[in-house]
C-alpha cells in the first residue's frame, strides 16, 4: 500500500472509531470510551486487542508526521506571524493585505525550493550583553536546534530581526546604523572577559526611518552546527551607529526585551531563527497560486444513475480526532476518496490501464477473475503548520494526502 493511501486509511479509521474532542492524547478519551462500550460485551480479550489497535494507530500517525511522541503544546507556546504568513503563501490561501504589509513578507523562493520543511526557533532567553566600545551595543543569542531530526538535512538558515522607525530631526545622516551578525566560535568562559571570538556572517547598513523586518543569512553557522556537528555557541548581534552622536543608539532594533522600544509585542517581535531543510521524503516546497479556501463540503449535482468509478468528497476535520491543539493550520482539508464500479467495457473517462482493460475483459467471461478496482491515480501534497514535541513551530509538506484523480486499475 502506498504511503498516501495508508495515511488516508489511518485518518479515516481514527475518525470513524474515535470521534471525540478530548485533547488529552492523540487518541481522544471519548473515542476510547466509545470503543470500550461497543466491545464491552465481547470480553476482555477483544477489548485488549482493540486498545492495542488504537496504540498502533497512534504510533503509525506519529511516524508519518515524523514525531517521536504526541505534541502537548504549553500555554506559553508562540506561533510567529512569519510562519503563519509563510503557510498562507505556501498553501495558496488568500491572506489579508494588512497582515502581509505588517511583516513585509516576501516568499523565500530560493531556500524553499530545496526544502520540504521550515522550522522556527526563538532564542532561549540566555541574553548576554557584550561590553564593547562606546559606539556599539552587542548581544549574544543561543538557539537550541536539537529538535531538528537527524535525517533532516538543513540547506539554509536565516535570522530575522525587527526594527522600528525612530522619529528624529531633519539630519538624515545621523539615522544610519550598521547591523552585524557574527557566529560565536568559542564559549565566553574560554576567552578574556568582555570579549568574544567571532566570525562575521552577514552585515547590513540601514536607516531608522522605516519599520520592517531584516533578514540575515546565517547558513554557514547553522550548517556547521547541524551537518558538521560543531559546538553551538550562539550568534552575536551588533548594532553600530555610524554617527558619533549616540541619540537613539540601537533602540530601533528589537534584540532585547529590556530595551525601551515602544509597546510592541516582544513575543512576536523578538529575533527569529528560521531553518530550511529536507528529510528526503517527497518534493520540495513550491508556492501555489492563491485560491479561496475550499469549503468543507462541495455540493455536486446528483448522480443517482452514475455508479461508475469517480472521486467523492471527504473532508477530514482535525478537531474531530483531537489534533487541533497542536496542528495550527489547516483546521482540516478535502482528502477525497475513490469509489464506484469498473464496468465492461471500460470507458476512456475511467482512466484505465491496459492491464485493467484486459482484466475486465477476462472477468466478463470468467467471474472467478475479479474486476478492476476504483483507486486513486493521482495524489497531491498539502502543507501543514504545527507545533512539535518541543513547542517549535514547523511548516512541512506532506505528500500524497489529497486525491486528485480516480481510475480503474
Amino acid at each position: 500500500m502506498i504511503p498516501g493511501n495508508r495515511m488516508l486509511m489511518v485518518v479515516l479509521l481514527c475518525q470513524v472509531l474515535l470521534g471525540g474532542s478530548s485533547h488529552a492524547s492523540l487518541i481522544p478519551e471519548t473515542g476510547k470510551k466509545k470503543v470500550a462500550e461497543i466491545q464491552g460485551h465481547a470480553g476482555g480479550r477483544r477489548s485488549g486487542q482493540s486498545h492495542e489497535l488504537l496504540r498502533d494507530f497512534e504510533a503509525t500517525l506519529l511516524q508519518m508526521f515524523g514525531l517521536r511522541r504526541r505534541p502537548q503544546p504549553s500555554k506559553s507556546a508562540v506561533i510567529p506571524d512569519y510562519m503563519r504568513d509563510l503557510y498562507r503563501l505556501q498553501s495558496g490561501e488568500e491572506e489579508e493585505e494588512e497582515q502581509t504589509h505588517s511583516v513585509g513578507l516576501e516568499y523565500p523562493e530560493r531556500p524553499a525550493s530545496r526544502a520540504n520543511t521550515v522550522r522556527s526557533f526563538h532564542h532561549e532567553e540566555h541574553l548576554e550583553n557584550i561590553p564593547g566600545t562606546s559606539e556599539n551595543s552587542a548581544f549574544r543569542f543561543l538557539f537550541n536546534l536539537s529538535s531538528i531530526p537527524e535525517n533532516e538535512v538543513v540547506s539554509s538558515a536565516e535570522l530575522r530581526l525587527f526594527r522600528e522607525q525612530v522619529n528624529q530631526g531633519p539630519d538624515w545622516e545621523q539615522g544610519f546604523h550598521r547591523i552585524n551578525i557574527y557566529e560565536v566560535m568559542k564559549p565566553p568562559a574560554e576567552v578574556v572577559p568582555g570579549h568574544l571570538i567571532t566570525r562575521l556572517l552577514d552585515t547590513r547598513l540601514v536607516h531608522h526611518n522605516v519599520t520592517r523586518w531584516e533578514t540575515f543569512d546565517v547558513s554557514p553557522a547553522v550548517l556547521r552546527w547541524t551537518r558538521e556537528k560543531q559546538p553551538n555557541y550562539g550568534l552575536a548581534i551588533e548594532v553600530t551607529h555610524l554617527h558619533q552622536t549616540r541619540t537613539h543608539q540601537g533602540q530601533h532594533v528589537r534584540i532585547s526585551r529590556s530595551l525601551p522600544q515602544g509597546s510592541g509585542d516582544w513575543a512576536q517581535l523578538r529575533p527569529l531563527l528560521v531553518t530550511f531543510g529536507h528529510d528526503g521524503r517527497g518534493h520540495a516546497l513550491t508556492r501555489r497560486q492563491r485560491a479561496k479556501r475550499s469549503p468543507k463540503h462541495h455540493p455536486q449535482r446528483a448522480r443517482k444513475k452514475n455508479k461508475n468509478c469517480r472521486r467523492h468528497s471527504l473532508y477530514v476535520d482535525f478537531s474531530d480526532v483531537g489534533w487541533n491543539d497542536w496542528i495550527v493550520a489547516p483546521p482540516g482539508y478535502q482528502a477525497f476518496y475513490c469509489h464506484g464500479d469498473c464496468p465492461f467495457p471500460l470507458a476512456d473517462h475511467l482512466n484505465s490501464t491496459n492491464h485493467a482493460i484486459v482484466q475486465t475483459l477476462v472477468n466478463s467471461v470468467n467471474s472467478s477473475i475479479p474486476k478492476a478496482c476504483c483507486v486513486p491515480t493521482e495524489l497531491s501534497a498539502i502543507s501543514m503548520l504545527y507545533l512539535d514535541e518541543y513547542d517549535k513551530v514547523v511548516l512541512k509538506n506532506y505528500q500524497e494526502m489529497v486525491v486528485e484523480g480516480c481510475g480503474c486499475r
